[in-house]
């Protein structure tokens, strides 16, 4: 998951999978940011891969309410860091089991001003 920030739009979320999942089938689902835990579970359940986050094939499903949580945390924090942010991509996500929560185990957070900072 992560946000770019869009010249006409402000801050766009985007959520997928990852992997060859978003280079290959560019599975990925966009939202125009700020939005709440609903839009964001919506967003979540609405990537063709979702099946596997749902627990497809007899796997346990992932802890979806908790990824959509984390989703609209991020939607929220870029709408409030306004015109400095560029991006964020928080990569890789861990969704845990169902009630047990997601994390990332990295970020990367592009300012505008380090954008800036790279051209001169």
């Amino acid at each position: 998951m992560g946000i770019q920030r869009d010249p006409m739009f402000g801050p766009v979320a985007v959520f997928g999978l990852g992997g060859i999942f978003v280079e290959v089938l560019k599975d990925v689902t966009l939202r125009r940011c700020p939005f709440g835990v609903t839009d964001a579970e919506a967003m979540i359940r609405s990537i063709q891969g979702a099946p596997l986050l749902l627990g497809a094939r007899g796997r346990p499903p992932v802890d979806i309410p908790a990824l959509a949580h984390m989703l609209a945390s991020l939607s929220e924090f870029a709408c409030r860091a306004g015109d400095a942010l560029q991006s964020i991509d928080l990569n890789p996500v861990f969704a845990l089991p169902e009630g047990q929560g997601a994390f990332a185990a990295d970020a990367l957070v592009v300012s505008l001003a380090e954008e800036h900072n790279d051209e001169a």
